[in-house]
């Protein structure tokens, strides 16, 4: 009788409109939906369910997923138009997008079915994995979360947390860490003599990860780490930042240091916040409506409003808001900063036409901004240099840019310095002044890439790992190269709950 009660159905003796509302349900990826529509008949005519301007039942579900999707859904209907003309009016192209720019900054969803993140500090690197948290690399002022006595681990090690937790986000910085739970909670590690740990009850490192007591009820989203501070996003688009306020950077109005989570004013109609980024000494906040609001040191013109005095509160920049540039992005490096817009391109546009990378900084060293020279900019400008490319992720650290196609190559430029940006004639030039290629990464379709103070990390969508650049602390996870002048492949020691494994720690 149960077995009757169970029996397998074919989807193609499904009723169409089932069919329709299991494409539609979110479970898929747009590659999902395109090797369905290539692989059976039941997902190709109209069965009566729609206009006759959807080309299949798969075509009308990826539209369906398109509007639904919380980024197209604030979008203005010339940017909608303008994102779905350029990619090439096909819906499923344009989910794609939708999805490559979450994953790139969000969880990486493997062809394995692991979610992936990768993050890279100064001398270490973290990666969630399985819902488990890993590093490796210095262990300065505990921020590799292993305690005490570890100064350095040489692999990817698991961090061990006070109970059973699944990681969904993490940020890295110089010498401190934070970590986001499934449950919204916020764990912290590493130098905690600014606060900017969140811990308020001592001024001394924190070697194992410790939670944040006073975000308690406060579920979170989205950590981004500076120099010497933290900034909290939370479920509700709300804003928290504890630590150092030199400049601002904590953007509650003046220069007061915070010992703990501290709500920031936003001012009236700004929606909520959905994403953050932090640079050493300030702050981008990315609003639902596309605007950028940044706060903190205005040195190198990193804030975008061409001055270069602190903010001590959040300002809109407002080359973005005259443009109607909807931003859905943005990466903030040591001395400049880039945004992405939500048409995907980086391309030499017509005046009238709206396109999508922008820096927004003065200081060009060593060609970091991509447009071919090394002249200052003092507010945001597009660059041309990459054209008919849809992109999905922008990665600002020290000196360099990286940018990531929807295809899953990887460009970038500004400055070589041992290896980190992948090029194996570093010897000939020391810079790269405009966005080129990695050739060595052309076998590999890439979904996420992160760049510390001398190396970079990439995750594939088949969950490999590439490491390039400095290895002199292991931050790479390999502990017999000094460094890796082309991408090398990084393997990880994945460890089950109830098994012991020695780390490889010192």
């Amino acid at each position: 009788m149960a077995a009757e009660r169970y029996r397998p159905v074919s989807i193609e003796d499904l009723p169409s409109h089932l069919v329709l509302e299991i494409l539609s349900s979110g479970k898929l990826s747009a590659i999902d939906l395109l090797h369905l529509e290539l692989t059976s008949r039941t997902f190709g005519g109209s069965h009566g369910l729609y206009l006759h301007k959807f080309r299949s039942l798969v075509d009308y579900a990826a539209y369906q997923l398109c509007v639904s999707h919380s980024v197209y859904g604030k979008m203005e209907r010339n940017a909608q138009r303008g994102l779905f003309d350029r990619c090439g009016g096909k819906w499923k192209r344009v989910l794609r997008f939708l999805q490559s720019v979450e994953q790139s900054s969000d969880m990486v969803e493997t062809s394995a079915g692991n979610q992936m993140q990768i993050t890279t500090g100064r001398y270490h690197t973290l990666l969630i994995s399985n819902s488990s948290l890993y590093s490796c690399g210095s262990s300065l002022c505990g921020v590799l979360g292993h305690g005490l006595e570890t100064k350095q681990c040489v692999t990817f090690t698991r961090i061990n947390f006070p109970s059973p937790a699944q990681v969904v986000q993490v940020s890295a910085s110089h010498n401190h860490a934070a970590f986001v739970m499934q449950s919204g909670e916020v764990f912290t590690c590493g130098d905690n003599s600014s606060f900017c740990c969140g811990h308020k009850d001592t001024n001394r490192p924190i070697f194992r990860s410790r939670l944040v007591e006073a975000l308690k009820g406060l579920p979170c989203k989205q950590v981004a780490t500076g120099l010497n501070f933290t900034v909290f996003l939370t479920r509700q688009g709300h804003v928290y930042t504890c630590g150092a306020n030199t400049h601002g950077q904590l953007g509650h109005g003046d220069t007061i240091d915070s010992p703990a989570p501290k709500m920031i004013e936003l001012p009236e109609g700004i929606g909520y916040i959905v994403q953050i980024a932090a640079g050493p000494s300030y702050v981008l906040a990315v609003a639902d409506n596309g605007v950028v609001y940044s706060f903190g040191s205005g040195s190198n013109f990193c804030l975008g409003h061409g001055e270069q005095h602190d903010e001590f509160q959040p300002r809109a920049i407002q080359t973005f808001k005259r443009k109607g540039i909807h931003v859905v992005r943005v990466s903030a490096g040591d001395e400049h900063a880039v945004a992405l817009d939500s048409s995907g391109y980086v391309s030499l546009q017509t005046e009238d036409e709206v396109s999508i990378f922008y820096c927004l900084c003065l200081a060009c060293y060593c060609g970091a901004l991509g447009h071919g020279d090394e002249i200052d900019k003092t507010t945001p400008e597009l660059l041309n240099k990459l054209k008919s490319h849809l992109a999905v992720q922008v990665c600002a650290r020290k000196r360099k840019t990286f940018v990531l196609g929807d295809n899953g190559s990887v460009y970038g430029c500004g400055w070589m310095g041992f290896g980190s940006l992948g090029f194996p004639d570093r010897r000939v030039s020391d810079k790269i002044l405009s966005p080129r290629i990695l050739d060595s990464l052309r076998a590999h379709h890439v979904s996420q890439i992160s760049t510390g103070l001398y190396h970079t990390v990439v995750v594939t969508n088949r969950g490999k790992l590439f490491g390039f650049g400095d290895n002199e602390r292991a931050q790479l996870g390999h502990d017999t190269l000094r460094g890796c002048l082309e991408p090398t492949e990084i393997f990880i020691q994945e460890m089950a709950d109830d098994v012991d494994i020695v780390p490889e720690c010192v």
